[in-house]
């Protein structure tokens, strides 16, 4: 997503020798993805989250509760997937020495550049009291960008070594296989995420942040998740499963998830006195729940918008244009209006709604308007 990855791409039909075809779907569905973002840091200040938001009303709106869990158990998942599989081609593009630097480029100066920019804030402005020394440093929502830059480079020099030792060996082209992964591979795939997900959690809950070395930003919780799609991201691009998956398989994934997900909402909303899932029952089916909506959702929505969304006209041109740079700079122009309604006699739901109406083509506005500047536009 990041990047070039953000922006509209060109890349290889599985066929060698065809003319490259535009992936105007991944563009909407980063568009999507984006002022889903934007709507969940909004609702952190009207809903019971556990993440930290700078501004925080009083009230809260139950209905919040369960849009964050089930947010943040496919969207930021989807959107490593994306990169992973955009990162191949600008690998294969650029080569090793210009893809690294144009990584360090276009995703390490946004997150130096917010974080410096952060700080007096921080600061001065929200009153954080910052008593340790790798807390000046804080990448904040670019975390994304940081993980996304560590697993490029990583990539990056695993593919230096092999090719070191394959030299005589014909490059490897792109292989379309006709169907994607099977049933039994997705099932086995998503029982060995929650797994991962579960054990790493019996020692880094959700939502337990800490900052690495003092500038890298992560939450362990939720690594494994991530990387694993990042990964068949990478895969999918070699063996052309965005373009292949068979659609009525993936609406039907899309059905699970999107099942999965209104059984939240019924759980956490409908009283259910008597029934109980806490403790290890919990530790066993949340994992398994969150990575059926998870897979359910990521691949039910690529499909979803792969036959639905490939296309654009000038207005859909406008936002992907525009998007990373509106994932760069949106909680700043979002706290801003969040105070501006902190006196409004307003229900948390409805301040919630109305900060997301207005707060979205706000933040696109000032995202274009910012990368009309040269500078802002060769990084975002």
């Amino acid at each position: 997503m990041v990047g070039e990855n953000m922006q509209t791409m060109s890349i290889p039909s599985v066929s060698t020798g065809a003319k490259p075809a535009r992936l105007f779907y991944l563009d909407a569905l980063k568009v999507v993805l984006t002022i889903l973002v934007i709507a969940h840091h909004v609702g952190q200040a009207y809903g019971p989250t556990g993440g930290y938001w700078p501004v925080q009303e009083t009230a809260r709106a139950a209905l919040l509760g369960p849009f964050f869990t089930v947010n943040r158990s496919f969207f930021m998942s989807l959107f490593f997937m994306i990169s992973g599989y955009f990162m191949v081609s600008a690998y294969q593009r650029n080569g090793s020495a210009a893809f690294i630097r144009s990584r360090f480029v276009r995703l390490g100066v946004p997150v130096l550049a917010f974080a410096v920019l952060m700080l007096p804030s921080r600061l001065f402005l929200f009153g954080d009291h910052i008593t340790r020394w790798d807390d000046y440093f804080n990448a904040g929502h670019l975390w994304y960008l940081e993980h996304v830059l560590l697993f490029s480079v990583i990539y990056a020099l695993w593919q230096v070594i092999r090719e070191s030792y394959r030299r005589n060996a014909p490059q490897r082209s792109r292989v379309s296989t006709s169907q994607g992964p099977r049933l039994p591979t997705i099932c086995v795939a998503m029982l060995v995420v929650a797994v991962a997900c579960a054990a790493v959690r019996i020692w880094f809950p959700i939502d337990r942040w800490m900052n690495l070395l003092g500038f890298f930003r992560v939450a362990f919780a939720d690594v494994p998740r991530d990387l694993a799609f990042f990964i068949f991201g990478a895969m999918a691009f070699r063996r052309g499963w965005f373009e292949s998956f068979p659609a009525g398989r993936g609406l039907r994934w899309l059905a699970i998830g999107v099942a999965a997900a209104i059984a939240w909402y019924a759980w956490a909303l409908i009283p259910h006195s008597g029934i109980t899932l806490g403790g290890r029952a919990f530790g066993i089916v949340y994992p398994l729940w969150e990575e059926l909506v998870c897979f359910g959702m990521c691949i039910g929505l690529l499909v979803l918008f792969r036959q639905a969304a490939n296309a654009q006209g000038r207005f859909a041109r406008f936002l992907a244009a525009n998007q990373y740079s509106a994932y760069f700079w949106h909680p700043v122009l979002i706290v801003g209006i969040q105070m501006g309604f902190l006196a409004l006699p307003l229900a948390p739901f409805v301040k919630f709604l109305a900060v997301t109406a207005l707060g979205v083509p706000i933040v696109f506005l000032w995202s274009w308007l910012m990368r009309r500047v040269p500078a802002v536009r060769s990084v975002l």
